[in-house]
């Protein structure tokens, strides 16, 4: 009876243990009461780059596929583009155009709503770049993106043709970026706020968020750690909580306190957005999927 006991009592504290270090938590409330994560597909081989535009509608990466995919406002899901210059991060700017990082050729790309292409940024003082992944794109139109080097099947060289892996500037109208990191190991994900005077980066190598003050020019500056955990792709909420992606998302709010936790029962969770007609439906491409929640915050308008 005693062994039947002791039994009974270790597969209930395997349970606990196995649900309470990955399950949802929020203590700021920000997930809507009783909203769990819904699986929207599972059809693709790696999902990226989540965009919302004016009205809602999300588009994101099939990035192994060369595909763009749009996730409209009625839950409807369709395919956008074929043949999508293998891009990885998307942000929509105020015309409509998507801008992508186009890892194919290395480029940064702008794709109007009829998909013609026009590139932005095909190298920088001659070399390709390493392979811009992420960005984030200010209020005047200016372009931040990353420019990690993760080496590509697809890819004829085998190896980076520059000095270190950047963040880089396209002020509205240039035609060649600036570097405006060269300190950070290999960052990925991007995103700033809402004023436009602060600019999150993630350092997937060293495994932290830092956090710069953004300048009238674009320069940055006042480089701080904002906290110990590294992220793929970031986004942030209206009230500055920041999401960090990766084992499932993970919340902090823009004092560097964590808040909530999202779990995500995939291998990986690259990036997320806000959608939706009231902004309010956090979409997470994680691995061979797509996933919604709804949340009690909603997105930057």
């Amino acid at each position: 009876m005693q062994v039947k006991r002791s039994k009974y009592l270790l597969i209930v504290v395997a349970f606990f243990l196995s649900h309470s270090l990955f399950a949802q938590w929020d203590s700021a409330g920000l997930v809507t009461s009783g909203a769990k994560p819904v699986l929207i597909s599972r059809q693709f081989t790696f999902t990226e780059g989540p965009a919302p535009d004016k009205k809602g509608n999300i588009y994101f990466t099939d990035q192994p596929n060369n595909q763009i995919w749009k996730y409209d406002t009625e839950g409807k899901l369709s395919l956008f583009m074929d043949s999508a210059g293998r891009s990885n991060g998307l942000y929509i700017d105020k015309k409509g155009n998507i801008i992508a990082c186009a890892d194919a050729k290395n480029e940064l790309w702008s794709i109007s709503p009829n998909k013609e292409v026009k590139v932005l940024v095909n190298n920088y003082e001659g070399h390709l770049l390493n392979g811009p992944n992420d960005l984030w794109i200010d209020r005047k139109g200016g372009i931040y993106f990353t420019d990690p080097y993760y080496q590509r099947k697809y890819w004829t060289r085998q190896a980076t043709e520059l000095d270190g892996m950047k963040v880089y500037y396209l002020a509205p109208k240039a035609r060649v970026p600036v570097i405006v990191v060269s300190t950070m190991s290999k960052p990925n994900g991007i995103v700033g706020t809402k004023d436009g005077k602060t600019l999150y980066v993630a350092d997937i190598k060293e495994g932290v968020i830092n956090r710069f003050a953004i300048h009238k020019d674009g320069s940055l500056s006042e480089k701080e750690l904002f906290v110990p955990q590294g992220a793929d792709g970031i986004t942030l909420d209206a009230k500055g909580n920041l999401y960090l992606c990766g084992n499932g998302v993970t919340v902090y709010n823009n004092e560097g306190r964590k808040i909530a936790h999202i779990d995500i029962p995939e291998k990986w969770t690259a990036n997320a957005c806000f959608g939706g007609k009231n902004r309010n439906i956090l979409f997470m491409t994680a691995s061979t999927t797509v996933y919604t929640l709804e949340m009690n915050v909603k997105g930057i308008e």
